[in-house]
């Protein structure tokens, strides 16, 4: 499975692996929405993902909108190679989401 969740210490970890694309955005959908409405701040790790589609870039999107709305950020961990992917795909700024304090992507 390529999305897992894991409670910790006031965290959702969300782990985001291998190729994600819309068959896995139901998923990845409720787990982030689940999340959201919790009281506990956010970790996504996309440091295993390997290919991610359009559906799953809009909905990390729409959680940082989210998350920004609620006045909350989700704290994500990413290698370069995932960064510029989403720049290539056309995300230049995800509201509400940062990297260890910064703007992501870079």
């Amino acid at each position: 499975m390529p999305i897992t969740q894991e409670r910790m210490e006031g965290i959702c970890l969300i782990r985001l692996e291998g190729d994600l694309c819309v068959t896995s955005a139901a998923e990845l959908k409720s787990i982030l929405q689940e999340a959201l409405a919790s009281e506990s701040g956010i970790e996504l790790n996309l440091e295993g993902a390997g290919e991610i589609g359009v559906t799953t870039w809009q909905l990390l999107w729409a959680a940082g909108r989210e998350a920004g709305r609620k006045g909350t950020t989700i704290a994500i961990r990413a290698p370069e190679a995932v960064s510029r992917a989403a720049r290539d795909a056309g995300f230049e700024a995800f509201e509400g989401l940062a990297d260890h304090g910064e703007p992501w992507p870079k």
